[in-house]
């Protein structure tokens, strides 16, 4: 597999507008698609990707998820009058019509296909395609909220039909739940779906019930369906890495997808007027990073919402610049979750303990928690809300990559591995402001139990200990096979802006290429679909993260009274 991201762009998709006057899809503009452009232009980042062509996807395409029926209605729209348009849009929600919409919607939905083509045939390793119209609300026979075909919907199963895959791991980090996506695979076990978004006991749009968290799926796909609804506004960086940490990343490393797509709405940043949530562009930075170790690597981002145009092209350039390969900044104000995302994930964690085997849920046992923001609190929802609204952020940091990304210090005899540097001595040692040591000391021959305790607690504490070079040292008859060292490795470059040093004792000779390999930014190869971990190690991991959430704020999983009182006391 060549280590090239692919971009997809075309200037069609935004050769389509709102025509007359709607204050819901006012905000649904061609700029948010040319102000992202134009920012990855700037920063450098587009020539550094792979341009892969936009092709329109064929009929074949679209009614692998879309009826009949509604594909010709939709392509009757290039000939409608204005009046026309009007009227046909009005049987929709929360959507507009234009001549042009289906040409641009079926490039849309062809660029999707095209990444997915791209990575999984090997020419790229990941990539981002930045469309219009966005698809994730678009059902069977329904536009919906600005989206007019199911792009990634169509991606899961063009992929599985075309190449064979038989698990597709889909991640929605939009702020508005993509009911459309969820609604086509509820009952397939074969492809895992993860939304947040904000939700606010179902008050926010798309005001459905089935956007709860103990909406998991149906018959054969329960479990399968991964909702973490967000009750109030203004959830911030800690809350977003916390979820990924405790809910998305243990089930999605036990169903071992084949492919990972990534409904990449950026209205869920900071300063968006649908979101109003408080997360910093540079946060997108560290949940790509998270899933590029998934999949080995097949990673597909495909723009959905953003109407913030200044934090919508931030974050587009923070997430293709990991997906580039380049070292996460250091991540900010990483204070522990708050009360309401503490409570959201208690019951999520709760209502997937029955389909899945990893450490969710082991203390947690009840999903009767606090409803913190329920019940009518419509002065402090307000104040929120102009709370968010008014929360500023700086522009993120410029992140340049090292001229020599990996350097080996090796003794005679061992050959270095193609694309890194030898050393034949250790340059001056950087500064060291911070130093952080995890020792395993029963060894870790328990693969599931070992990937547990890294998501579970291991990144965690990294995270909120933000340490400013990662120490990793490995030690003969250790248990770790290969493929988990280098998913350890592979998940702690996030931290210290990548500033890793791995220290091989003798013995682990043949552990030098592995790990040069992951240091190069090569993921993982699957550790396969795990199985539940051994009973002892569970307690042993449970009992630590007990003993230090009072102090790490970062590995509390639960909403209980006595955790909600000290964060509000915070």
């Amino acid at each position: 597999m060549k280590m090239g991201t692919a971009l997809l762009y075309d200037d069609e998709m935004t050769k389509y507008k709102l025509l007359w006057t709607d204050p819901v899809c006012k905000i649904e503009v061609p700029e948010r698609l040319t102000v992202s452009h134009e920012a990855l232009l700037k920063a450098g980042l587009a020539d550094r990707c792979i341009s892969v062509p936009v092709r329109e996807a064929t009929d074949a395409d679209i009614l692998l998820v879309h009826s009949e029926e509604y594909l010709e209605a939709v392509k009757k729209t290039p000939y409608m009058t204005l009046e026309d348009l009007m009227e046909f849009t009005l049987q929709y929600g929360d959507v507009y019509f234009h001549p042009n919409i289906y040409h641009c919607a079926k490039l849309a939905a062809g660029a999707t296909l095209q990444l997915v083509d791209s990575v999984m045939t090997g020419k790229v390793r990941n990539g981002m395609a930045l469309v219009r119209p966005p698809g994730h609300h678009s059902m069977r026979s329904a536009a919906n909220g600005f989206c007019v075909f199911n792009n990634v919907a169509i991606a899961a199963r063009y992929a599985k039909q075309k190449y064979g895959i038989k698990r597709v791991l889909i991640v929605d980090w939009d702020v508005h739940h993509g009911q459309g996506v969820q609604y086509c695979f509820e009952d397939d076990p074969s492809v895992l779906y993860f939304s947040w978004h904000r939700y606010e006991h179902q008050k926010f749009w798309p005001h459905l019930r089935d956007s709860d968290y103990d909406c998991v799926g149906k018959e054969k796909g329960a479990g399968f369906n991964v909702n973490v609804p967000w009750n109030k506004v203004g959830m911030k960086n800690s809350d977003y890495l916390s979820v990924f940490c405790h809910v998305l990343l243990p089930i999605a490393y036990e169903f071992s997808p084949d492919l990972v797509l990534v409904c990449a709405g950026f209205d869920s940043a900071i300063g968006d007027p649908e979101g109003k949530m408080c997360a910093s562009p540079d946060v997108f930075a560290h949940l790509t990073h998270l899933l590029m170790n998934l999949a080995g690597g097949k990673l597909c981002a495909v723009l959905e919402g953003g109407y913030n145009l200044t934090s919508l092209h931030q974050s587009v350039c923070q997430t293709v610049q990991t997906l580039l390969g380049d070292p996460a900044p250091r991540p900010a104000n990483l204070d522990g979750p708050c009360a309401s995302a503490l409570e959201s994930l208690h019951c999520v964690r709760s209502a997937h303990r029955p389909y899945w085997s990893s450490d969710l849920l082991t203390s947690d046992v009840s999903t009767k928690g606090i409803e913190l923001t329920a019940g009518g609190q419509e002065k402090q929802k307000a104040e929120e809300e102009r709370s968010a609204e008014s929360e500023e952020w700086s522009e993120p940091l410029k992140r340049a990559a090292p001229p020599v990304r990996t350097a080996l210090v090796l003794p005679d005899g061992v050959v270095c591995p193609e694309g890194c540097t030898r050393f034949s001595s250790s340059a001056d040692p950087s500064k060291v402001n911070k130093l952080s040591v995890f020792v395993f000391s029963q060894g870790c021959s328990d693969v599931s139990g070992f990937t547990q305790a890294v998501l579970g607690l291991v990144l965690p504490l990294g995270y909120e200990y933000d340490p400013s070079l990662v120490l990793l040292v490995r030690s003969p008859g250790s248990g770790l096979c290969d493929g988990a060292w280098q998913q350890l490795t592979g998940l702690l470059q996030g931290l210290a802006q990548g500033h890793t040093l791995v220290l091989m004792q003798e013995g682990e000779k043949e552990c030098v290429g592995p790990t040069a390999s992951s240091l190069l930014g090569v993921a993982a190869a699957s550790l396969g679909r795990l199985g539940a971990p051994l009973q002892e190690d569970v307690e042993a991991l449970e009992g630590l993260r007990s003993r230090l959430q009072a102090d790490w704020k970062l590995l509390q999983t639960t909403g209980l009274p006595h955790l909600m009182w000290r964060d509000q006391l915070v």
